[in-house]
């Protein structure tokens, strides 16, 4: 692959993702802005001084080409994107294309085992759930994570409630396909002492446990390989003891049987831990040593549990709005490698100063502000541009001469893209919406009048439209339309 452990971008994630080698991250998360429309600012003499990014969506935020990739690769999203700006308002719309386009990168650049964990509020996790399922695939969705944020009652006022707190944020966790990773055992907590006193109510010198039967159910059918006497004890039904015989033994050597006062025997069932399900109330806000003033930093717990139960060690993690590094130092101390990337000149210095004093170096001997390597350019780039993947549309056919180089007609499908943002998916003619695939590209002033194969001077028009216009002026398409009450 052409990217490296301990890298840090300083620059627009879009840009250094396209320029990544397909299907070479193991695992992402990403913590990006929520829309919240606030301006966020790290205080005056805090690690993260400096450092300051806007939650603020606006047309200044997306490239008008970006309508027109997506509604090529993808026309169901794009009308989903579409349909924010009415349910909401444009600034959602805006803010899911410019998540939308990225998560097209990151979908390409994970690998097929790999995961991906998207963290959000409730101001517009359910639209980005939309955006998810349509790049990743519904079926690949795993589950969605509820973080208790914060502890307590939150915000005190004089004036009553009208509403519940909020104190939770959400992860989305979808796979790249049915493949992914999932360490059940990396991720186990020890279980309370009010439930272990509970659900395990025998003790011995190893400790708590309860005791189950280690005949088979009889509705499991007959087996009779496994209907033998142990120690005088025949299973009560044709359906056999839960293992072998050998096995019975080794379970019984270390101490896994029991047989009562009453003549009965058990097996052991000892207390192997718990693993977290979807609600997680466990992991603190962070504070201490760890907090750095960063506005919305996350605790290095939550990324350890995410780490540890998508990844191996060796593995690459990948975090393209990685802020304060959280993910980064955590990716450290487990033993995966790690690439992040930030807009923010500030992440160089809390990157460098996080993993100086918070990894556990061990034996791995290196220099956080020597070792890391800062790069504001992409890597180079191995692999087809976005640009060369996509087959050059029949419709350019139509451009004279017809001599074009493959470099031309490839700007003019990118300008197709931009010119259908510009037309906002509408024909410029009869401006009705149409899919990126019925729209076809044309010269305003056409090129018998002079008009030339500048960008400027090109149009999308629906199929109908590029008929009854040919090789005329837009104005005579126009009166046409209006003549006979189609505009």
């Amino acid at each position: 692959m052409n990217i490296k452990n301990r890298t840090l971008y300083i620059a627009d994630n879009l840009n250094i993702m396209r320029n990544i080698d397909p299907e070479v991250i193991d695992l992402i998360y990403l913590d990006p802005p929520f829309n919240t429309k606030k301006q966020y600012k790290a205080p005056i003499g805090s690690k993260a001084e400096g450092a300051s990014f806007k939650d603020i969506w606006t047309d200044e935020d997306v490239k008008h080409e970006w309508y027109g990739e997506v509604a090529e690769q993808n026309p169901e999203l794009y009308q989903v994107i579409q349909a924010a700006e009415t349910l909401y308002d444009k600034s959602m719309k805006i803010y899911l294309m410019a998540m939308a386009i990225r998560l097209f990168e990151m979908h390409r650049i994970l690998k097929p085992t790999g995961s991906i964990y998207l963290h959000c509020d409730s101001t517009a996790s359910h639209y980005l759930k939309l955006i998810m399922d349509s790049i990743f695939g519904k079926k690949h969705f795993r589950n969605e994570i509820v973080w208790e944020r914060i502890k307590g009652a939150g915000k005190t006022s004089q004036h009553s409630p009208r509403s519940w707190g909020r104190s939770s944020d959400s992860l989305l966790w979808y796979s790249k396909n049915n493949e992914h990773q999932f360490n059940s055992d990396a991720i186990k907590a020890p279980y309370s002492e009010e439930y272990l006193a509970e659900n395990f109510p025998q003790q011995d010198s190893k400790g708590r446990y309860k005791r189950r039967s280690p005949f088979r159910p009889p509705g499991l059918g007959a087996r009779p390989n496994l209907c033998y006497e142990y120690k005088g004890f025949i299973p009560p039904h044709p359906s056999g003891w839960t293992v072998s015989k050998s096995k019975l033994q080794t379970i019984d050597n270390e101490g896994g049987l029991e047989i009562t006062p009453n003549g009965k025997i058990h097996r052991k069932q000892r207390p192997d831990g718990m693993i977290p399900n979807n609600i997680w109330t466990d992991i603190l806000p962070t504070a201490g040593n760890e907090r750095t003033g960063y506005p919305t930093q996350k605790p290095l717990a939550l990324l350890e549990r995410i780490i540890k139960a998508s990844s191996n060690e060796g593995d690459m993690v990948f975090d393209p709005f990685c802020g304060c590094a959280t993910a980064c130092v955590a990716a450290e101390n487990l033993g995966r490698q790690w690439v992040g990337i930030d807009m923010s000149e500030s992440a160089e210095v809390i990157t460098k100063l996080r993993l100086q004093d918070e990894i556990d170096k061990g034996t791995d001997l290196w220099n956080p502000i020597e070792d890391i390597t800062v790069s504001r350019t992409p890597p180079p780039l191995t692999h087809p541009t976005p640009e060369t993947q996509i087959p050059i549309n029949s419709l350019f056919n139509q451009l004279t001469p017809p001599d074009y180089s493959q470099a031309e007609l490839q700007a003019f499908h990118s300008h197709k893209h931009r010119v259908y943002g510009n037309q906002e998916g509408r024909c410029n003619g009869c401006k009705h919406p149409l899919p990126f695939r019925n729209m076809t590209i044309d010269h305003i002033r056409p090129k018998s009048k002079n008009g030339t194969d500048e960008p400027h001077n090109l149009q999308l028009l629906c199929g109908a439209c590029n008929s009854t216009k040919g090789n005329r002026s837009q104005k005579f398409l126009i009166d046409t339309l209006e003549k006979q009450f189609i505009r």
